[in-house]
């Protein structure tokens, strides 16, 4: 090969082969620019400051995946853009007046802990977010439930802090009238940073579709499980429609299933598997809700999955191209004969 043309280095671990012009940065570089209207409604509401939390969780996401990879004299994997990503997501799960040194700690566990310390990108098997918030909820629970008044309500609430939409519905209380549908579309209603706006997070959730990101199966699987179980059982004081409704718009869900469940290292790659991982996701989040003891399921619910993503791709056999079923019965008798051998 020539000196002066590009050496490609391929790696057949895994076939059919395809190369295509989308590389890992391109898709993390997407979902920056998906998650853009979900952190433009923060700051419409609270100010600047979700923005400068969101600025110090990607600096500081940044520069533990640099030292770990550094300290461990490893190839320096930030251009690639899944740190940043990770710092973002991570950002938007904490409330919108979380102080400033609370993302630093959960991407530290995050990167370090739960990314970089099983491989880096696509070793991990927890999605490093949600596990960061994970650590930060059972460590500063009280700071992580405490959620400022957004500039809407200002008006109609005498306080700093109030209760969000998914804490009414979980203590079974009647919602506020500042907090209908419309509040919920568009964000005006407290809770974190990434979660304010239903439609937000449809126009990032669009946008990773049309651009092939990720499929409808994850998500659709996730939010349909949601919406069938919450229809079926209601609850009292609401009708059960409007239940529904409350529950897919409410907390992290749409964040959740949109852009946390579609993680391409911890979900399953079976068509089939993609769509029992969703309901599982959905089943976990409703059980989590009604019988849980925090309003809030969807972080768990993923984690739980992430956890059974293997056992799923195991029990959904992806097709192997050029492979018949007579020769994966000989190769499963080989196998069989060769340990009754060894014995």
């Amino acid at each position: 090969m020539s000196e002066n043309k590009e050496r490609i280095v391929l790696d057949v671990a895994y076939q059919p082969q395809v190369r295509t012009a989308t590389d890992t940065k391109r898709i993390m570089l997407n979902v920056i620019l998906a998650l853009m209207p979900a952190l433009a409604v923060a700051v419409w509401q609270y100010g600047v400051y979700p923005l400068v939390l969101a600025l110090i969780s990607v600096a500081s996401a940044v520069f533990f995946e640099w030292g770990y990879r550094k300290l461990m004299k490893k190839t320096c994997t930030v251009g690639d853009l899944s740190a940043c990503l990770t710092g973002l997501l991570l950002a938007l799960v904490l409330p919108t007046n979380a102080p400033w040194w609370l993302p630093i700690i959960g991407n530290f566990f995050a990167i370090v802990v739960v990314k970089q310390l099983y491989g880096g990108i696509g070793k991990n098997f927890l999605n490093p977010a949600l596990a960061g918030r994970a650590f930060l909820l059972a460590s500063y629970a009280a700071i992580m439930g405490r959620y400022a008044v957004p500039k809407a309500l200002t008006a109609a609430v005498d306080g700093v802090t109030m209760a969000t939409p998914l804490s009414y519905l979980y203590s079974g209380a009647a919602m506020p009238g500042y907090m209908g549908f419309k509040s919920l579309l568009l964000g005006t209603i407290p809770g974190c940073i990434g979660e304010l706006s239903t439609l937000a997070l449809l126009i990032g959730g669009a946008y990773l579709l049309a651009t092939k990101v990720i499929s409808w199966r994850i998500p659709g699987a996730y939010l349909g499980t949601v919406a069938v179980l919450c229809l079926i059982f209601g609850h009292e004081g609401y009708g059960n429609v409007d239940w529904m409704l409350y529950n897919l718009m409410s907390g992290g869900l749409m964040l959740g299933a949109i852009f946390m469940a579609t993680d391409y290292a911890t979900s399953p790659v079976t068509l089939n598997g993609q769509l029992l991982y969703g309901v599982g996701c959905g089943a976990l989040t409703v059980l989590i809700r009604y019988f849980g003891g925090f309003p809030e399921g969807v972080t768990y619910a993923i984690l739980i999955m992430n956890l059974c993503t293997w056992a799923i791709d195991k029990g959904f056999h992806r097709h192997q191209f050029g492979v018949t079923k007579e020769d994966i019965a000989a190769e499963k008798a080989a196998k069989k004969a060769a340990k009754e051998a060894a014995k």
